[in-house]
């Protein structure tokens, strides 16, 4: 049985770009859903369940940032960020508030469709056998390898797609330094120095979530000229 169509959430609040951007998606196999701004994405969030958020940054009253902040409380569904061309603290900010990417405006619906497709093939695979799980010990924090999943004691702990594709690569080469051009390669990202910087903000999120001090972490470490290492106990 082949699997179903991934779900997607447009949210802008542009009534033509909103159009176009259902159009072209359904074209290309998403079954794609729309909302007008934060409030009523979030009506859709309460009762459907989505693959993946194509959110705008800049709407009228709640802003795609802060809707994103929020959601990230509860969700752990990738979002892609619409940022205007040149606001790169926007993008920034959005990378802090827990989305997995973003896009400048104007883009080619082409762009959109690899960075989706990209973010798509991060999430981790919910039906990974369980047999003899590999776990890595990071203090109080578990990775279990073979689920891509992080346990702080009975509790999981919330990882974006991001997030989760970063533990994949670390954990495969632990104890040895990625570089932060190699990490953009293996999200599947272009290169430059904006995308290293969005890496190290990622990183800077994951290690508040596996860190007992992030400003001082033991176990996603920064190696002088080299990059970060994953190290485990």
């Amino acid at each position: 049985m082949s699997e179903p169509d991934p779900h997607l959430l447009v949210v802008d609040d542009d009534e033509r770009i909103r159009g176009l951007l259902q159009k072209f998606l359904i074209r290309n196999g998403f079954i794609v859903s729309a909302a007008r701004d934060a409030a009523h994405a979030r009506r859709l969030l309460s009762g459907l369940e989505f693959d993946l958020i194509v959110l705008d940054v800049m709407m009228p009253g709640e802003d795609g940032v802060s809707l994103t902040r929020d959601l990230r409380e509860t969700l752990a569904t990738p979002i892609l960020l619409l940022t205007a061309k040149g606001e790169t603290e926007d993008r920034i900010a959005g990378l802090e508030a827990g989305a997995d990417d973003y896009l400048a405006k104007p883009f080619e619906p082409k762009e959109l469709l690899l960075r989706i497709n990209a973010i798509l093939r991060r999430m981790p695979d919910a039906d990974v056998a369980e047999a003899a799980p590999k776990v890595l010990s990071l203090g109080p924090v578990r990775y279990d390898v073979d689920r891509g999943e992080i346990w702080q004691g009975d509790t999981q702990v919330r990882l974006t797609a991001t997030e989760a594709q970063l533990m994949r690569i670390f954990s495969a080469q632990v104890g040895e330094a990625v570089s932060r051009s190699e990490l953009v390669e293996k999200l599947g990202r272009d290169g430059g120095q904006a995308q290293e910087r969005a890496v190290d903000v990622q990183i800077t999120r994951l290690r508040r979530k596996i860190e007992a001090d992030p400003k001082q972490p033991r176990y996603l470490q920064t190696v002088r000229g080299a990059g970060y290492m994953l190290a485990s106990d």
